[in-house]
């Protein structure tokens, strides 16, 4: 964390790739330490656990590094309207991956990058190129073939999936739009609160909060820890090149989470995720050789 605001004065794809990577494994973790939680608690409780252990993450980070001046209330509505699109998404996903197999949940979240491709020439003013048309159709395509969704094989899980996509995108847009002008402390700083405060309300809509055992309160440690740095790298990644470029690489998580699911869950290894994933790579592969080239 430094004292500069994280704004790329050019594009660099190649390290927002790398950025990528690591949101990669991030994000599977907290797929492996959310099933193992919820059965003990809603998804509300997981939110409002994760987010208390980020607070406390960036606050001591921010105290350590001496850049906790560096978070400011000038754009308080675009972090309202980020962190709203993400609690949504972030909510549904939890629910998701407890109510289907972990690779179409994936699958169906990819469909993110499309949704993103869609709004960032209207929000961002970032313009839509023919390679990054190309990458999110073939993504799309890639998906469709590992998920095969129809009227009889779609489930609550999976349309809760797709419906977190849309989250997910709203969330990539506006953090876009964040590292215009804000640092990476302030961006995670109420990423946290805010989501604090918003399970806080929503878990006690039952009006009772349940309290993480001693045998899940390793695992929403793991959640909030995964959950941040997934998002420190995210937000990195995207304060480096364009979301339209950033975002189809989070398609690698599809076959990862496949092997996933196989080994610690026992899911069905369908040969089709691997044929999805190979369009999804390429495609992937193309979108940023053709950016490096084009800087």
């Amino acid at each position: 964390m430094t004292t500069k605001a994280f704004i790329a004065p050019d594009a660099q794809p190649l390290k927002a790739a790398l950025w990528m990577i690591g949101a990669i494994f991030s994000f599977t973790s907290m797929a492996v330490a959310g099933r193992a939680v919820s059965l003990e608690l809603d998804t509300f409780e997981i939110m409002t656990y994760r987010s208390f252990v980020g607070v406390f993450i960036v606050v001591a980070a921010g105290w350590g590094f001496g850049t906790l001046g560096q978070i400011t209330r000038r754009s308080l509505h675009v972090h309202a309207l980020r962190n709203v699109s993400h609690f949504t998404g972030q909510n549904l996903w939890f629910f998701a991956i407890t109510a289907a197999p972990l690779a179409q949940v994936f699958a169906m979240e990819f469909s993110s990058p499309l949704w993103v491709a869609l709004l960032a020439p209207v929000v961002l003013q970032e313009r839509m190129t023919r390679t990054r048309a190309l990458a999110a159709l073939a993504g799309f395509i890639g998906i469709l073939i590992v998920a095969r969704p129809t009227v009889e094989t779609m489930n609550p899980g999976l349309i809760a999936a797709a419906c977190a996509a849309v989250g997910f995108a709203g969330s990539a847009i506006f953090t876009r739009l964040l590292t215009r002008t804000e640092t990476l402390t302030c961006i995670l700083f109420y990423m946290t609160a805010m989501q604090a405060v918003f399970g806080l309300v929503c878990g006690y809509w039952d009006g009772e909060m349940t309290m993480p055992s001693a045998t899940s309160l390793p695992w929403i440690v793991v959640i909030g820890c995964a959950g941040l740095l997934a998002h420190t790298c995210l937000t990195m990644a995207l304060s480096l090149a364009p979301a339209t470029v950033v975002m189809p690489i989070d398609f690698a998580r599809l076959p990862i989470i496949a092997l996933v699911g196989m080994t610690l869950y026992a899911e069905v290894l369908d040969p089709m995720v691997f044929v999805g994933a190979a369009i999804i790579f390429a495609a992937n592969y193309l979108n940023i050789l053709v950016e490096s080239r084009r800087r």
